[in-house]
């Protein structure tokens, strides 16, 4: 799935329910959350990412450090590499 933009507001809900429109269809293939367009997630999204993630193990594309502190947040890395 291929995000762009800010994850915000209503745009939270909007992958919510893009998220339930491929969850099932996916269910036993892998699953990447492509994240090189996102210029901005809230604590919404974070968690919105999370749980996408925790359903899916989905992988991340990151292309920036921004990309990549998105991804850490939502998989937890920043966590368990103490940073």
């Amino acid at each position: 799935m291929q995000l762009e933009g800010k994850i915000i507001g209503p745009w939270v809900a909007e992958l919510r329910r893009a998220w339930e429109s491929v969850r099932e269809a996916i269910a036993p293939r892998p699953f990447t959350l492509d994240l090189s367009g996102v210029s901005f997630v809230d604590a919404e999204g974070i968690e919105a990412l999370r749980e996408i993630y925790a359903a899916s193990h989905a992988s991340f594309i990151a292309n920036s450090p921004l990309t990549k502190h998105f991804a850490e947040l939502v998989t937890g890395e920043l966590n368990r590499n103490g940073k």
